[in-house]
């Protein structure tokens, strides 16, 4: 298992890391879902997503440069906070919401290969390629940090150009023409609430740029590093997001966006390109989402193994041999694996959303109350960053709760059972 090794990860390494996760599978099964959500505007959301994405970073940013260490997030936290069950709870929230974006791409990595075969009847097949790929993950991430920098750098590179190349060809199909998405009778009218709940799904989409803040301490120069890192990544995705939503959009009709919500991209390339287009998009998926769930593999288990060796969560060995490092790489995997299993790619994407803004917010306002002047963070727009946060979360529980109410309610017992079990863990501890 690969250490903490100060100076291991370049810029560019960094760079990798964050669009590793951030296009790792958001773009290719989310489209669908925002689409669901906004009507033919959908490419629209992902700039608007991006826009709040960016008022978000701005947060971690000014905390990667005052406080750049493999904790990441959780190191921010105990720094607002103190080593509080908030602060900890805080944390474990954001190491639940990556664990549940790997099972996103482990379930997109299973759609879309299957889309290369007469999957009819094969549905089954999703998950357990899923898990297939968690497993490769960890047998990666065994491996020293070089090799994931490297692997990692490679295949963000090939799969950027790779996306490009798509969406720039089937632009070219229709004469870069931005045409939005033709309507039918079938689908109804978006509300305002359905925009927003749109735009709160492709949060899922940017929040990989948080890996970043996670290998703080491994990154070359971090107090500066980090934050360009953090402001490259999220400007490449939005770039690539936005010209293949317009892609997407320009060549299918509103009403199959939606109905091949889990694999719009593969659907996207069949009329112009039948089915090379389709292998070629699948090939992308795939490199896409290895690279995706190797990076978040990554960063979590760093994350739970500081946690650990701070003794602010339980740890136990259960025989295992070698560092907390390791043990946490195998829980990480494991706890994946089974959502990966019992839960589909929108409900995964929705308990994920709601996990991850919660978790947003309360690193907003520990800033904005305890740090603001330490860091030299602009008060204005951590408020907007919150006060964003607040409105996206509440509208799209709102709609979760009249549409699929049981996300809501796994959303709320798993955040009362974190942060009742993490008070219940430091306060025995304490006595």
């Amino acid at each position: 298992m690969s250490e903490y090794k100060k100076n291991s990860l370049t810029l560019i390494g960094a760079v990798s890391l964050g669009t590793g996760v951030m296009i790792g599978a958001g773009i290719f099964s989310l489209l669908g879902q925002v689409a669901e959500f906004s009507g033919h505007l959908f490419p629209f959301m992902f700039i608007f997503g991006g826009i709040v994405t960016g008022f978000s970073a701005y947060s971690y940013i000014k905390l990667s440069n005052e406080f750049p260490s493999s904790g990441g997030i959780a190191t921010f936290l105990i720094k607002e906070y103190g080593k509080t069950s908030l602060s900890v709870s805080a944390a474990m929230l954001m190491v639940f919401s990556m664990i549940i974006n790997q099972s996103f791409v482990g379930r997109t990595f299973g759609t879309y290969l299957l889309q290369l075969f007469d999957s009819e009847g094969l549905e089954f097949l999703v998950p357990l390629l899923g898990v297939g790929l968690l497993g490769f993950a960890f047998l990666v991430n065994i491996l020293s940090n070089q090799f994931i920098q490297t692997f990692s750098s490679v295949i963000s590179l090939l799969k950027v150009i790779g996306l490009c190349v798509f969406a720039i060809a089937i632009l070219w199909g229709v004469g870069f023409t931005f045409t939005p998405a033709e309507i039918s009778n079938e689908v109804s009218d978006p509300s305002i609430s359905s925009y927003i709940a749109a735009i709160a799904l492709t949060m899922i989409a940017f929040k990989g740029f948080t890996t970043i803040t996670n290998v703080g301490s491994e990154v070359i120069n971090p107090n500066k590093n980090v934050g360009r890192a953090i402001i490259i990544s999220i400007i490449i995705s939005l770039s690539v997001y936005v010209l293949l939503a317009w892609a997407v959009s320009s060549n299918l009709p509103l009403q199959d966006i939606i109905k091949s919500k889990d694999y719009a991209l593969a659907e996207a390339a069949r009329p112009t390109f039948g089915k090379v287009g389709v292998w070629f998009t699948v090939i992308i998926a795939i490199f896409s989402t290895v690279s995706g769930v190797i990076a978040s593999v990554f960063a979590v288990s760093r994350m739970l193994a500081m946690l650990s060796e701070m003794e602010l969560i339980p740890h136990k060995h259960l025989g295992m041999p070698g560092s907390i490092q390791k043990h946490t790489l195998v829980y990480t995997i494991v706890v994946g694996m089974t959502v990966t299993i019992f839960f589909d790619l929108s409900r995964i994407a929705s308990i994920g959303t709601i996990l991850y803004l919660v978790m947003d917010m309360i690193v907003h306002w520990g800033l904005l109350k305890n740090l603001r002047n330490r860091v030299k963070a602009n008060s204005f727009i951590v408020f907007t960053a919150l006060a964003m946060d607040a409105t996206i979360l509440s509208v799209f529980v709102w709609v979760k709760a009249t549409t699929d109410v049981l996300v809501v309610i796994i959303s709320i017992i798993s955040i009362l059972i974190i942060f009742l079990s993490e008070r219940w863990f430091l306060s025995k501890k304490a006595s």
